[in-house]
């Protein structure tokens, strides 16, 4: 089956993006490296664009779109309504589950508050969570401590646990990645 989505609005998209998390930046797997941020967006969209190869029945448009925006609530001044002027009602919903709702509630309670958000929208978001996650499980940063990245490693299975039904190719990728990051603990 072949795959189309818009590439001349997905541009626009990317540019917004670029724009938005200008100059952000996150640790490296080297003491003092900073990689730009846009880099994990394009991660994440690598990793979504790859998945649309491997699944039917999936809507291209939305998953990139909510993979390009899928920080830009939670990490700049972009909000829901101008999500929803510029890409519509679904992706903006999209990108609105994505972001972490930051309440009084435990760390653990919004992981699964953000989980339960993300499993009410179209699997096509399922899928992009995924996609973070896998991403976020390359080198971790240098600074991380064994603690920090075995939590990682349960948040990552908790989130394997609740969307794996959303995208079977993306759900092996995370579980691959789950398992190969425990050669990054030393303990």
């Amino acid at each position: 089956m072949k795959k189309e989505w818009s590439i001349d609005k997905l541009q626009d998209a990317w540019k917004l993006a670029s724009n938005l998390h200008d100059g952000q930046k996150y640790g490296g797997i080297r003491e003092g490296e900073k990689v730009e941020y846009i880099n994990h967006i394009g991660s994440v969209v690598f990793e979504i664009l790859n998945a649309i190869n491997f699944t039917d029945d999936f809507n291209a448009d939305l998953a990139i779109y909510c993979a390009i925006l899928h920080d830009t609530i939670e990490d700049t001044d972009f909000d829901y309504v101008k999500a929803k002027d510029l890409f519509g009602e679904e992706v903006a919903d999209g990108v609105l589950a994505l972001t972490k709702n930051e309440t009084d509630l435990p760390k653990e309670e919004r992981m699964l508050d953000s989980l339960k958000r993300i499993k009410l929208q179209p699997k096509e978001v399922w899928a992009v969570k995924m996609a973070d996650r896998i991403c976020n499980l390359y080198a971790p940063p240098f600074y991380w401590n064994d603690e920090k990245k075995k939590n990682y490693i349960s948040e990552a299975t908790i989130i394997l646990e609740y969307l794996r039904e959303g995208n079977e190719y993306l759900a092996q990728r995370l579980k691959e990645k789950i398992e190969a990051y425990h050669k990054y603990i030393s303990s």
